[in-house]
């Protein structure tokens, strides 16, 4: 006889099925989000699941929306324009390097309600801080390809050493060392920032591309 999981007693919510498929997101990635793996997680059965969700597609998106909704939702809106753009590009690139899963997921889907939600803030935002109507479209996606580009890449980074023998200190080293060794009079620019790339924040090094665009847009007003 095979001895069953003990069955759940409360209420179970849609709310609690996303919270649940998105720490299997975090601890695993997307193999790891099944519909199978979700039903022991829950102590619950597959109809119960399917009550308040279509199939894995709509977890994925949904628990997606999820994430950049508490993003926008832990911006002040009330703050300096420069700002806000500035926390709301950080918060999309911490909830990323969080959850790696969410980067790919809104390059698939562009169309998320949550991300339609993050392009119209930027769209306001650039509107307060003068960008003319013309460059507004052009100026919202450089910024959204920008954040997107570098918070999947940092996340992917992230994935590849955690399943190496080394950290990204030890990688950084490596490199950095690499670039130290090249022909200063064919690469001048890579060798005179060989210690630089050992030493930086990808954080920091991030918001600096941000303070970049924001000088970038005040040029158009």
């Amino acid at each position: 006889m095979v001895k069953r999981s003990p069955r759940r007693t409360d209420g179970l919510s849609r709310e609690v099925i996303i919270q649940a498929a998105t720490e299997l997101l975090d601890s695993g990635g997307e193999r790891a989000l099944t519909l199978r793996a979700l039903t022991v997680r829950l102590s619950t059965g597959y109809g119960a699941i399917y009550h308040h969700v279509a199939d894995k597609n709509d977890l994925l998106a949904t628990a997606t929306d999820d994430v950049i909704t508490r993003v926008l939702s832990g911006v002040a809106a009330d703050a300096d324009p420069r700002e806000t753009l500035r926390g709301l590009a950080l918060g999309l690139f911490d909830a990323i390097d969080a959850h790696p899963w969410v980067g790919a997921e809104l390059s698939r889907q562009p169309w998320r309600p949550a991300l339609l939600d993050f392009y119209e803030s930027i769209g306001r935002l650039l509107d307060a801080l003068a960008v003319p109507e013309r460059a507004r479209f052009d100026a919202a996606g450089t910024l959204v390809n920008y954040v997107l580009g570098v918070a999947v890449q940092n996340a992917a980074n992230a994935r590849y050493l955690v399943g190496g023998d080394t950290d990204r200190s030890a990688f950084l080293d490596d490199v950095a060392a690499r670039w130290a060794h090249v022909d200063p009079g064919r690469y001048p620019f890579v060798h005179a920032t060989a210690t630089q790339l050992r030493e930086h924040d990808d954080r920091k090094q991030f918001l600096a591309g941000v303070d970049i665009f924001l000088a970038g847009i005040a040029a158009l007003s």
